[in-house]
C-alpha cells in the first residue's frame, strides 16, 4: 500500500472560508475528490433538489501536490469551524497523509506575526455519488453582477416562495407574486454599463419561462462573496445552472430543477 500525500496551499484562507460558508447549509458532508489537476466536490442537498458542483483547479493554489486520486470526506460544519480559526490574510495549507490516519490538517500561517496554527479535522467515509451532468445547450444565458442577482432574489422572497424568470430577445424579467404583493424586476439586454463589471449580458436563442424555489436561490447567492459576477444558464423544463467563477481557476455551480407548479394553469 503506497501512502498518499496530499498538500495544497492557498495564499489566503478567506477564499476557502467563503466557499465553505456558501455551501455548508445546502450540503452537510462533502466528499472532496482530489486529483493531480484539481480539488472537486459534487453533492446533492439533503432533499435532493439542488446539486452543488465545486471545482478548484491547481492554478488557485500556491503549491499543490497529489500523489494519486483519492477522496477527502469531511463534514462541512467541522471544516467551517476549522476555517473560522484562520484570519483572512493567513495562508492556508491543507494536508492529508495516509500514514497519519484519517484526518485532514489545516495549517494557518500568519507571516506578519510568525505564527502558525494547526487545526485537524477527522475525515468521514462518504460515498461520493458522481452524477453525470449532461452537456446542455442552453436557450438563455444571463451574466450579471452577483450583488444585483442577490438583491433581486432577496426582494422577491419577501412576496413569494417562487421566482419566475422570463427571458425573451427584449430582456429578462425576474418576478415573484404572492398573497401580500409582488415584485417584478426587468433588465433589458441593451443596458449599457460603463463598467464591464456592472454590465448585464443576456444571450437568448429561444424564449424561456421557468419557476424556481426562491429559498434555494437565496442560498445560492451566498456565493456572491466569491465572485463579482454570476452566470445563469436556462432552458425550459431543465435545471438552471447558477455559476460563480473562482479567480479564473475554477467555479462553484449550483443546479436547481424547475418548480412544476400545479397552479400554472390558472396564472393570470
Amino acid at each position: 500500500q503506497l501512502s498518499t500525500m496530499f498538500e495544497a496551499k492557498l495564499a489566503n484562507a478567506a477564499l476557502l472560508k467563503k466557499i465553505v460558508e456558501s455551501i455548508k447549509e445546502l450540503v452537510t458532508d462533502a466528499p472532496f475528490d482530489c486529483s493531480e489537476s484539481s480539488m472537486c466536490l459534487q453533492a446533492m442537498d439533503s432533499s435532493h433538489v439542488a446539486l452543488v458542483s465545486l471545482k478548484m483547479e491547481v492554478g488557485l493554489f500556491d503549491t499543490y501536490r497529489c500523489d494519486r486520486s483519492f477522496n477527502l470526506g469531511m463534514s462541512l460544519a467541522n471544516m467551517s469551524k476549522a476555517l473560522k480559526c484562520a484570519n483572512n490574510d493567513d495562508t492556508c495549507m491543507i494536508k492529508h497523509d495516509d500514514n497519519e490516519g484519517d484526518s485532514v490538517t489545516f495549517t494557518f500561517c500568519d507571516t506578519k506575526r510568525d505564527k502558525t496554527q494547526d487545526v485537524t479535522v477527522k475525515m468521514m467515509d462518504i460515498d461520493s455519488e458522481h452524477l453525470g451532468i449532461p452537456d446542455q445547450d442552453y436557450s438563455v444565458v444571463i451574466s450579471m453582477p452577483s450583488a444585483e442577482f442577490q438583491k433581486t432574489c432577496k426582494d422577491l422572497s419577501m412576496f413569494s416562495d417562487s421566482l419566475n424568470i422570463t427571458a425573451t430577445k427584449s430582456g429578462v424579467t425576474f418576478s415573484g407574486k404572492g398573497d401580500t404583493g409582488s415584485s417584478v424586476v426587468q433588465y433589458s439586454s441593451s443596458s449599457s454599463a460603463d463598467d464591464e463589471k456592472d454590465a448585464i449580458n443576456i444571450t437568448v436563442k429561444e424564449p424561456v419561462n421557468v419557476n424556481f424555489s426562491i429559498k434555494y436561490m437565496n442560498q445560492f447567492t451566498k456565493a456572491s462573496t466569491i465572485s463579482d459576477r454570476v452566470t445563469l444558464s436556462l432552458c425550459n423544463d431543465v435545471p438552471v445552472v447558477v455559476e460563480y467563477g473562482i479567480e479564473d481557476n475554477g467555479h462553484l455551480r449550483f443546479y436547481l430543477a424547475p418548480k412544476i407548479d400545479d397552479d400554472d394553469n390558472n396564472m393570470d
